[in-house]
């Protein structure tokens, strides 16, 4: 089987959609399952273990700090060894970490095993976006990327209604058994239904490839980017993927069945924006103009109702929540800016190293969050409904300035 061109049959077209995207996606769904599991589970590990605050936020974290370990490496690995491979091999690593967590004793194996997980799903999207590349022509990229993209959502859904409702009959652990058996399923997948990349070559030697490393480093568009697609992300998913949650129960009185059909809706909202986003960057594309302002534009949106949620308000807060939520995924774009930014063979290490910053930002955010949470007395009910708006209002400080910081080298993006 070879690549496709623009012009490729559809029936070898369809074979490459079941052969090589299905099972990527559904290798990004599991992982997303497993990054949003905490804001269900979350409550049950904080009885179940004692953990305060900050010690479930670093328990959630952690996955983050590992995933953002793993990146620069992933980034060499994928460009060497070619996606199937890689990902394959990273989640057995992921299903031992699963394991492990669903076996756990005490919150010290809850937070390894955690870690491991994170390290097992490193190569996920990466891997994902990788094999896009091989097997299906530079027109088709960005639509097969929004749709990586919402598949993650779907996971997001998933770790939220059906979630819940598995916690009706099943404990945590049992769950978590289950997404073994599937994460297992997505290895073999990886392992016996993707074909080998197309048109493999020797890779560069590794003393080249570090040193192409250190020139995205030297780039100053980098930075912008990367750092301001950090500080929005470390608002984003540390609330979307646990505090957002906790918010719910906290401020607005929700029960857990209610905050798992918030949390549906939230990932709905998020699909919506990485389609809409990744579309009409298409359409700007093709009239030349950058899409930075749209970036720009959907982070604005965002910390504005960030803002305002951390001032207290709280009419219509899934509403509220959802805009936020759907236009913070306008970073999506960070990704198509790179590939117009490097060359292809750098694809890899590129968009790795802007992950560091992304998951760097979503360890940091999820923990910070849970230590300001500790500064009140808990409740009844849980934490402090007024420690939130401080915690809300240092995330916005931080996605504002990141917004700010990438405005201000606009000019390094113009066509």
């Amino acid at each position: 089987m070879t690549p496709p061109s623009d012009r490729a049959d559809p029936r070898a077209g369809a074979a490459l959609v079941l052969r090589v995207c299905l099972p990527f996606l559904a290798g990004y769904f599991v992982s997303y399952v497993y990054r949003s599991a905490n804001a269900i589970i979350g409550p049950e590990l904080a009885r179940e273990f004692g953990l305060d605050a900050a010690a479930l936020g670093l328990l959630t974290g952690i996955y983050f700090f590992a995933f953002a370990a793993m990146q620069l490496p992933v980034g060499l690995l994928l460009d060497r060894y070619g996606p199937r491979r890689v990902n394959a091999t990273l989640f057995l690593v992921a299903a031992a970490g699963a394991t492990w967590f669903a076996l756990a004793g005490s919150a010290m194996e809850l937070t390894a095993a955690r870690a491991l997980i994170g390290a097992g799903v490193s190569a996920g999207l990466m891997a994902s976006m990788a094999a896009f590349a091989l097997w299906f022509p530079p027109g088709q990229l960005a639509t097969l990327n929004g749709i990586a993209f919402s598949t993650g959502m779907v996971g997001a859904i998933a770790a939220s209604v059906p979630l819940e409702g598995a916690l009706r009959f099943f404990g945590w652990r049992e769950v978590f058994g289950g997404l073994v058996a599937l994460n297992l399923a997505v290895c073999a997948l990886l392992a016996f239904v993707v074909p080998e990349r197309p048109g493999e070559r020797r890779p560069a030697p590794l003393s080249v490839q570090l040193r192409e490393f250190a020139s995205i480093g030297r780039d100053p568009a980098f930075w912008r980017v990367a750092l301001a697609v950090g500080a929005s992300q470390m608002a984003a998913v540390s609330l979307g993927t646990l505090w957002v949650a906790t918010w719910l129960r906290d401020v607005a009185g929700y029960s857990r069945a209610q905050i798992a059909q918030a949390l549906l809706v939230f990932g709905l909202a998020m699909i919506a924006g990485y389609l809409g986003f990744g579309r009409a960057a298409d359409l700007l594309g093709r009239r030349g103009v950058s899409s930075i302002s749209l970036l720009a534009g959907g982070v604005a949106i965002a910390s504005v109702c960030l803002l305002l949620l951390a001032l207290g308000v709280r009419f219509a807060p899934v509403a509220l929540w959802s805009l936020y939520f759907g236009c913070a995924t306008s970073v999506v774009l960070a990704y198509a800016l790179y590939s117009r930014r490097f060359p292809k063979e750098m694809a890899g290490r590129a968009n790795t190293a802007l992950n560091v910053f992304v998951f760097a930002g979503m360890f940091t955010g999820q923990w910070a969050v849970g230590l300001v949470l500790d500064r009140w007395p808990q409740t009844s009910r849980g934490y402090a409904p007024e420690a939130y708006g401080w915690a809300l209002a240092g995330l916005w400080a931080v996605q504002t300035a990141g917004l700010a910081w990438l405005w201000s080298g606009r000019r390094l993006f113009a066509k």
